[in-house]
């Protein structure tokens, strides 16, 4: 049984899961995948079935009755990972906005240099993002400089959605307690591990916007992340996180 899982949230993603599952799996690192989807109406589902029978014992599926959110896909899929045994367990999109060749990067940061954390980071080398309009190449720039100012983690890009993590962060983590669902999300897991000193490393990377398919940022999820960072910040001063 492989160590590492990698977790793809979905929804109406029926041109890119394919796609990105035989990249995972061509991959020498022996990744399993776990797309977790949404009651998807496209064909995603059907999709993802056809390729656990190509990759039978490696690809997997859980479904949900709608959609309910990025975080909650994530911890359903990694209470899933912790119950099967997975020492490992990386957050992905389904869109080639994260680069497959990158997963063996982020998982040997973790499995042989110690991290507990890797993050593949758009912002530890510049700012390495392909194809988004400028508006928001700087919102998510800011964002994160935002991020660090007020939660004091020294991280170039703490909302990034490709990480690596550690059973035992996951472990430490109560994940019955995290509070965010949308992109406030991977800023909150990234700022208790490092409430709890775990090692977190950035691994320089190349962000690239979807070519196929459509968005799912919008201005609630962004909102949510602005005023939820103040909330977090204000909970580990009280002492709640």
């Amino acid at each position: 049984m492989s160590d590492v899982l990698v977790i793809i949230p979905t929804y109406n993603e029926i041109e890119n899961i394919s796609n990105i599952i035989d990249a995972v799996m061509d991959k020498p690192d022996g990744f399993n995948v776990l797309v977790i989807d949404d009651a998807s109406p496209d064909g995603t589902q059907d999709a993802v079935r056809s390729k656990m029978q190509q990759y039978p014992g490696r690809v997997f599926m859980e479904t949900r009755e709608g959609k309910l959110g990025l975080g909650t896909a994530y911890i359903h899929g990694f209470k899933w990972a912790l119950k099967r045994g997975y020492e490992y367990m990386i957050e992905m999109d389904a869109d080639f906005s994260h680069n497959p060749d990158d997963l063996t990067r982020l998982y040997h940061e973790c499995k042989d240099r110690g991290a507990d954390m890797s993050i593949g980071s758009r912002y530890v080398s510049g700012v390495n993002v392909v194809n988004w309009p400028m508006g928001r190449v700087l919102m998510s720039y800011f964002a994160s400089m935002y991020v660090r100012i007020i939660t004091r983690m020294k991280l170039r890009d703490a909302t990034a959605g490709f990480v690596c993590y550690r059973r035992n962060v996951l472990e430490a983590l109560d994940l019955d307690k995290i509070q965010f669902k949308g992109y406030a999300f991977q800023i909150e897991m990234k700022f208790r591990a490092y409430r709890r000193k775990f090692k977190i490393v950035e691994v320089p990377i190349i962000f690239v916007n979807r070519r196929l398919g459509t968005s799912k940022m919008n201005s609630s999820i962004f909102g949510e992340a602005i005023f939820g960072v103040i909330t977090l910040r204000l909970k580990a001063i009280f002492g709640k996180i």
